[in-house]
């Protein structure tokens, strides 16, 4: 299935909708429930449907999965909360996010780290991957599927002004998620982090509490933060992507069969949606240049060389470990 911009991009009515709700005719054995924070059009709510259908036809009615988009059963904080105690049975979430609870899943998202899709998916279908999804299975309720989801390069959008250079950082009133790792990152660029939830952000620019933010592209134009911010400065400055977490005892009540079914079907999911993803955020640019944002490319060494001076990397060597280090230089080459 071909995922076109139009359609991702399409303004549509399914946002309203309580969820995307792919029940059966008869009552389930189980009802899983799978929540995000993206809105319906994103690519990976689109594969998500398509998946959730495929697990509800192929169980033959014994499972209901739902779908729960666009945080529609909390924020991220909230959300992540619920599926610790097992409120919810899935929930994807960004490696730093995440973070808040298992340290070392931020270690994905090292600022100017991976240089391209290839040491990423290297990394994360390799040892980083593995190093990281034992850390979660280790230290919470939860564990993560084998294939990450993908959100892309990270760009910096702005009310006020365009990014070229470190300096242009100075200062900056920048939202950023609820992760020490980020805000670690753009104190060492002497920005001021706004901490601030995926869901309140459209509003917080909006209303200046926040003057810029970051995001990849397939979700500023998603989330129509174009409509709030005017400048886009490619630095592609950390890869991001979303663990697809389960809650292990809900899962491990499942019969074997169907655990079998769902850890296929997620991770299939994962793949196709990689794909959209790199397509569409690829292609972006030249309609959102066409809804008025102003874009400008960056030269990556420069901030790489900023994150050296300010002990960014030294600092996160130590935290993270000889070990791990190791593993993430094992694709990324050396970065301290």
């Amino acid at each position: 299935m071909t995922i076109s911009r139009r359609r991702v991009l399409a303004s549509t009515g399914a946002l309203a909708l309580p969820a995307l709700h792919l029940g059966t005719a008869r009552a389930a054995e189980f009802t899983l429930k799978f929540a995000n924070n993206l809105p319906v059009t994103h690519p990976l709510n689109v594969r998500a449907a398509e998946m959730a259908a495929a697990i509800n036809a192929e169980s033959k009615g014994r499972v209901d999965f739902q779908v729960y988009p666009n945080n529609q059963l909390g924020n991220d904080t909230d959300t992540l909360s619920q599926i610790r105690s097992g409120a919810v049975d899935f929930f994807t979430l960004s490696p730093l996010i995440l973070g808040t609870l298992v340290p070392a899943a931020q270690i994905s998202g090292v600022g100017f780290a991976f240089k391209d899709y290839g040491q990423v998916w290297a990394a994360m279908d390799g040892d980083l991957g593995a190093h990281v999804r034992k850390a979660i299975a280790a230290n919470s309720s939860l564990f993560a599927f084998d294939k990450i989801w993908d959100n892309g390069y990270r760009q910096i959008t702005t009310s006020t002004k365009a990014i070229t250079t470190p300096e242009d950082l100075k200062g900056l009133k920048i939202r950023i998620p609820p992760s020490p790792f980020w805000s670690s990152m753009f104190k060492a660029f002497e920005s001021s982090p706004q901490t601030i939830n995926f869901a309140e952000v459209y509003s917080a620019l909006q209303t200046k509490v926040a003057d810029a933010q970051e995001n990849p592209l397939a979700i500023i134009a998603t989330a129509k933060l174009h409509e709030v911010q005017k400048f886009c400065s490619i630095t592609n400055h950390m890869w991001d992507g979303f663990w697809f977490l389960g809650n292990k005892k809900n899962f491990e009540r499942l019969p074997a069969d169907l655990q079998a079914l769902i850890l296929k079907h997620v991770n299939a999911a994962a793949l196709k949606q990689r794909d959209d993803v790199k397509k569409l955020n690829d292609g972006l640019m030249g309609d959102l240049k066409a809804k008025g944002m102003v874009f400008n490319s960056t030269d990556a060494e420069l901030f790489r060389k900023k994150l050296r001076a300010a002990n960014f990397y030294a600092d996160w060597h130590k935290k993270f470990g000889e070990e791990a280090w190791a593993v993430l230089e094992k694709y990324t080459g050396k970065l301290v």
